[in-house]
């Protein structure tokens, strides 16, 4: 499945690559699952290992594990390993996978974003009512989560 940037962003065009947006949603909130699972796990583990002085701070560590797993995975592969075992990934606003440092300011955004149930709300039906099915942090930058393509 390859795709030709037909819309005006470089992105698949919802109406004539359908196939890279279907379940898009409900992929996302599975990854987003997944991903929460897999930060979790290992901000336990880092607890654990502090003789559980970790679980002082558990959330502040939480999040410090969520920002540099996001920003890594995202950063190196363009998805979280929640995303890829989904089969979706980001696209920048010209259909690229993302750099470093676009992975980088999309999980400081998204991380913003899951900090604020109103923003967080909005970003959802953002996902389930706009045409890239874009979230707001998406919206902002110009990308979107599409269904990985076969290369």
């Amino acid at each position: 499945m390859s795709f030709h940037a037909t819309s005006h962003l470089g992105l698949p065009d919802p109406d004539l690559d359908r196939q890279f947006y279907e379940n898009v949603p409900s992929r996302r909130l599975f990854a987003w699952v997944i991903d929460g699972v897999i930060t979790l796990s290992v901000s336990i583990l880092v607890s654990v290992f502090t003789l559980g002085i970790g679980f002082w701070f558990f959330p502040i560590l939480w999040l410090v594990i969520g920002l540099i797993y996001r920003t890594v995975t995202i950063g190196a592969d363009s998805a979280t390993w929640g995303m890829s075992m989904v089969g979706i990934e980001f696209r920048d606003r010209n259909g690229r996978r993302f750099t470093s440092g676009l992975g980088l300011l999309h999980t400081v955004l998204f991380t913003i974003a899951s900090g604020t149930f109103l923003v967080q709300f909005v970003s959802i039906i953002l996902i389930l009512t706009t045409r890239y099915q874009q979230s707001l942090p998406d919206m902002l930058l110009g990308t979107t989560a599409i269904n990985r393509p076969i290369d």
